[in-house]
């Protein structure tokens, strides 16, 4: 759909894809979460399109982002990880994903889901902004900063409060499609 107004990053079949389909809509299921959580952790100091170009392998490599699979890889499974040219090879960052899918499955049996957790932080609702233009979208908030506090609190790594900003975006947390953008009004109502 060309003719449609978006939200000014979504300059490239890919990016455009994720804005129309994924951008911004709640996400409740746990290993949604999860994958988002480690994808954003990956994305630190590298461009959104580079995730999105190596999501799909991603998602092979680390078993459908189960985080009870994730949580017990070893170091034969990190080695393999960091020799693969389809991820993101960055021993700290996939040092994180495994540490981040045993804090995650803690939090899961403290609170039931990691949804009610992380959900907790807008309690419930997506916060609905009205964002003229892209440079009135902060790269973080209040909800951010207390969030990336807790979650590093309970052993989480790669979750600073820019990258949890941009987790909350990406799993429509907050509603950050810009009023012009056609995504807006249709995210707003949820």
């Amino acid at each position: 759909m060309p003719n449609r107004r978006r939200c000014a990053w979504a300059k490239n079949p890919r990016a455009v894809a994720y804005h129309d389909r994924e951008w911004g809509v709640p996400l409740r299921g746990d290993r949604r979460l999860f994958e988002f959580l480690i994808l954003e952790g990956a994305q630190a100091g590298l461009a959104w399109d580079t995730v999105l170009a190596k999501r799909a392998h991603y998602r092979v490599v680390f078993d459908g982002f189960a985080p009870e699979n994730v949580a017990r890889y070893g170091a034969r499974k990190k080695a393999r990880l960091l020799a693969d040219p389809g991820i993101i090879r960055n021993r700290a960052k996939i040092d994180a994903a495994v540490g981040n899918a045993r804090c995650f499955l803690a939090v899961q049996k403290e609170f039931g889901s990691f949804s009610r957790y992380v959900w907790g932080f807008v309690d419930g609702r997506p916060v609905q902004n009205r964002r003229r233009r892209a440079a009135d979208v902060p790269a973080r908030s209040p909800v951010s900063d207390a969030l990336a506090k807790d979650l590093k609190r309970r052993g989480f790594k790669f979750v600073g409060t820019t990258i949890m900003y941009a987790f909350m975006q990406a799993v429509g947390m907050v509603n950050d499609h810009t009023v012009d953008c056609f995504r807006y009004r249709a995210l707003a109502k949820r």
